[in-house]
């Protein structure tokens, strides 16, 4: 694993080099589908994002489970979890990426992504 994380500061960048929108913009516009995925969740509702995958929200029941130091029992009340699933094209991008030669860690997610439809694209 190469340890990068991706911030919001660095899809607002991208958002602002690739869209043309100003820095503010970009970041209002980041901060919006960001805030629609949370609430939409928070509802219960599923997200899907056509060639990303799709996030969910699962209701856990309560569980019996162990404290690993005593052994002893301890009941691990119900909960909401966030599920991630991707999708078959992130999957197939993904598993591609790993035949390819690592790239500079400066590019842009947004570069990367049109460095590979480039070299996808028929000549």
């Amino acid at each position: 694993m190469a340890g990068h994380t991706v911030t919001r500061a660095q899809l607002t960048e991208a958002v602002y080099q690739e869209v043309g929108l100003s820095r503010n913009e970009s970041a209002e516009l980041v901060e919006s589908v960001i805030a629609e995925i949370s609430s939409a969740l928070e509802r219960g509702e599923m997200v899907k994002i056509s060639s990303f995958g799709s996030f969910a929200v699962r209701q856990k029941g309560q569980r019996i489970g162990r404290n690993p130091k005593t052994g002893q029992e301890v009941p691990i009340s119900p909960r909401r979890v966030l599920v991630f699933r991707a999708s078959h094209a992130l999957k197939h991008q993904i598993n591609n990426g790993l035949n390819q030669p690592a790239s500079g860690a400066s590019a842009s997610p947004a570069s990367a992504a049109r460095a590979g439809a480039a070299k996808s694209a028929p000549a």
